[in-house]
């Protein structure tokens, strides 16, 4: 087991959002966490991250529950992507980067070459490197979201949280992304878990889902077990069709309901 959770429930104010979460993701899967707004998605990423109390029930990294890691250990075990972000000083997009290697860096307070070839590949990979030199306030929201995923990529931990990872991008960087988060599980053995409202993209890069109905309600399998039409209906609120088109399934709602 990579991550995990027993026994978990998280509630805000007076509302339970998940009940009993029982949960478990091995090594190499990519897990897609679906519900709608306010089920609670969010919530659950920042307590499987560590960022967030529960009210009962743990979160267990690798068998240890998370209260147990050192926080140094901890930065190179999971990496967090948060929804959103707010940049109050003018970093470079390199330094921004650069900063997701702290947790190797032990004693010494520079970055050397290993860790700049390590941030520029990943600059790379999410086509961002021209823009290494600039202010990370002038981008506009999608390059600050590329930015923001090259620096999870470059603290190279087994485990990836993220939530919303397609937030703000175009459609060829959302598939872009949604292809290499597929290809570092299949290919590099990590493990994914993120947060997304696309059916079609989660489906077609995930091997599992966990649903949320955020009233304590959770539903967790393969996905195609649990992508089910009558299933995503009843948790979204919404009647959901699936089309088939060669191998992909296409995820679309009832136009006869709107």
């Amino acid at each position: 087991m990579m991550i995990g959770t027993h026994n978990l429930s998280l509630s805000i104010g007076q509302r339970q959002l998940v009940t009993d979460l029982n949960w478990q993701v091995a090594e190499g899967e990519c897990w897609s966490i679906i519900g709608r707004n306010g089920a609670g998605k969010s919530t659950l990423m920042r307590a499987l991250a560590g960022l967030r109390g529960v009210e009962a029930g743990h979160v267990a990294l690798s068998g240890k529950p998370l209260a147990e890691w050192p926080l140094a250990e901890l930065a190179r075990q999971r990496a967090f992507l948060a929804q959103s972000r707010s940049d109050a000083f003018a970093y470079s997009v390199i330094e921004t980067v650069l900063s997701a290697r702290h947790p190797y860096h032990g004693n010494r307070y520079w970055e050397d070459s290993d860790d700049h070839a390590i941030a520029l590949k990943s600059l790379e990979a999410m086509e961002v490197a021209d823009l290494a030199g600039r202010d990370v306030r002038t981008l506009s929201g999608g390059e600050r979201q590329r930015v923001a995923i090259a620096a999870m990529l470059a603290q190279d931990t087994p485990l990836l949280l993220l939530d919303e990872p397609a937030n703000a991008l175009d459609l060829a960087h959302q598939v872009s992304v949604m292809n290499i988060l597929a290809r570092l599980c299949r290919e590099q053995g990590k493990t994914a878990v993120m947060i997304g409202h696309d059916l079609t993209l989660a489906h077609g890069v995930s091997t599992h889902a966990l649903l949320l109905k955020g009233d304590g309600r959770w539903l967790a399998g393969s996905k195609d077990d649990v992508m089910r039409e009558d299933i995503l209906s009843d948790y979204l609120g919404h009647p959901i069709e699936v089309i088939q088109h060669g191998a992909r399934s296409i995820f679309i709602p009832n136009e006869n309901t709107l």
